[in-house]
């Protein structure tokens, strides 16, 4: 009998450790960080899309749910480059600045110490790689609009892989210097369409698919999603881990325009990019998914919809930024990490801890 006991207590411990170890809330630390941003993805933009989508997107498979507030040093609503550079550096700055404090001191960003820590990172974005939201990352500039200058940041950076447009920020400058020799002396593989993106299978890319912006949903097609895919299938080479920053940048432009369609196929093909890290995710076991926004566009509000049909019936409030918190969601290890409600300023030193960052 006593025996009997024993081995029904060991039998239950054990299946509590198997439950424990493969769930997505595993207490474990991650090996990877995904961090994915919804440029000016609201609730209502989210729910929108998945109206649309017959009651479903990728991102209702992450089990821990927060909201984030957005508000920057100086205003109660963030532009892009300050909300994502209190993502990225855990600090509130000035609405315009990029990778520094409101004091114009420059602030390394959680891609910088991840790479100073010798994992890989890397960026893919669908927008210019020279935008607010990368730029945060990677970029230190007092100005958002300093394009070339960001571009400059990017190549003297320690980044292995980084996925958008904004060629001729590299290679149509005004100070007439050629970036791309830079980047190839780097030994940087350059893609400057998504089949040439496609062929890269391993090493630095530097994927710089279009001259300025890149073009809506319609014209530039998977480029999100397969480019996130293709970030990943690189970086997860590197045993030590990997960050990867995901921008839907294109939500935010279609807020701004007040176009209810233009919203939700933005969303949806971000969510496109979200299903392929949740899919890496679920394999691997060791990476920690984040999904969240730097701010919310348009005050959208949603007064009628059927589900699985593109007939949703929505307002908006403005053309601009909305002070309003916004949506969190995680998968993986380190998951728990991100309930409640949170600044937008603690994503950094969580990750830093969760990745045993120095």
């Amino acid at each position: 009998m006593k025996n009997f006991k024993l081995f029904s207590i060991v039998f239950n411990v054990g299946i509590l450790f198997l439950i424990i170890g493969t769930s997505p809330l595993s207490a474990k630390n991650p090996k990877n960080v995904i961090f994915m941003i919804g440029d000016g993805m609201g609730i209502s933009q989210i729910f929108a899309a998945m109206v649309v989508n017959n009651n479903s997107l990728a991102l209702e498979k992450c089990p821990i749910c927060g909201f984030s507030k957005t508000y920057s040093f100086d205003h109660f609503t963030t532009d892009s480059s300050a909300g994502a550079t209190a993502l990225a550096c855990g600090v509130k700055t000035r609405n315009g600045m990029i990778g520094m404090n409101a004091d114009s001191v420059k602030v390394p960003s959680i891609l910088e110490i991840a790479s100073r820590n010798n994992l890989s990172t890397g960026f893919v974005v669908a927008c210019s790689v020279t935008h607010a939201t990368p730029a945060a990352f990677i970029a230190h500039q007092v100005n958002r609009d300093m394009n070339e200058e960001i571009a400059v940041d990017i190549v003297k950076s320690k980044i292995d892989v980084f996925i958008g447009g904004g060629r001729k920020y590299f290679d149509a400058r005004i100070d007439d210097c050629n970036l791309m020799d830079s980047l190839k002396h780097k030994n940087f593989k350059i893609a400057t369409s998504l089949e040439q993106l496609k062929k890269v299978k391993n090493g630095k890319l530097a994927g710089l698919l279009y001259d300025d912006q890149n073009p809506p949903i319609s014209e530039r097609g998977s480029m999100l999603p397969d480019g996130t895919s293709i970030a990943i299938n690189i970086m997860k080479n590197n045993k030590k881990g990997f960050f990867l920053m995901v921008e839907g940048s294109q939500i935010d432009w279609a807020g701004h325009d007040s176009n209810t369609k233009w919203v939700v196929n933005e969303v949806l093909d971000f969510d496109k990019a979200v299903a392929k890290a949740i899919d890496f995710a679920q394999k691997d076991k060791n990476t920690l998914v984040i999904i969240t926004a730097d701010h919310e566009t348009g005050g959208m509000a949603l007064l009628d919809g059927k589900f699985g049909a593109d007939s949703i019936k929505a307002v908006f409030a403005t053309k601009n930024h909305t002070g309003v918190p916004v949506p969190v969601f995680a998968y993986g290890p380190g998951a728990e990490n991100f309930s409640g409600f949170m600044e937008n300023t603690s994503f950094k030193q969580k990750l830093v801890k969760l990745l045993n960052l120095k």
